[in-house]
């Protein structure tokens, strides 16, 4: 859970401005890392990984009727 979303997103701004955006395998061994400390922290595997898909499956709906009705203009 991210409790500072301002901080996170200059953090973010950050290090594109001065390392620029991540290739591919830059990008897959950031979430190996991240992967394996959440594994380390024992909150990854979730314990029922469907928990809360209602919630998902709601977005999804919601996402995918706003992309049906803006390709009809």
């Amino acid at each position: 859970m991210i409790k500072n979303p301002d901080l996170l997103k200059k953090i973010e701004s950050e290090f594109i401005r001065n390392e620029g955006r991540l290739n591919y395998s830059q990008s897959l061994k950031l979430f190996s890392d991240m992967w394996i400390e959440g594994i380390r922290l024992g909150v990854l595997p979730p314990k029922n990984p469907l928990d809360g898909i209602e919630v998902d499956i709601k977005i999804a709906k919601v996402l995918n009727s706003c992309l049906k009705n803006s390709s009809q203009k």
